[in-house]
């Protein structure tokens, strides 16, 4: 009976390549996130303290509740 080795290394680079695309996509997400959360800052900031009370948010909660919800 014989052995055979099923196993091979990665090509020279392709760790490195691996990381960097991991990198610039993490950056990606990482503006996506702040994009959302900047535009329900936004909008939740053009409500109403009446609106505000309605769905149970403060003024001061605002930043919370759109960093919340962009991660």
């Amino acid at each position: 009976m014989s052995a055979y080795q099923t196993t091979r290394t990665a090509p020279f680079g392709a760790i490195s390549t691996y990381s960097f695309i991991r990198f610039v996509s993490n950056i990606g997400a990482n503006v996506t996130a702040w994009n959302d959360a900047r535009v329900t800052r936004n909008s939740l900031n053009k409500l109403s303290d009446r609106e505000l009370n309605d769905i149970g948010l403060t003024r001061g909660e605002i930043a919370n509740v759109a960093r919340q919800s962009s991660f």
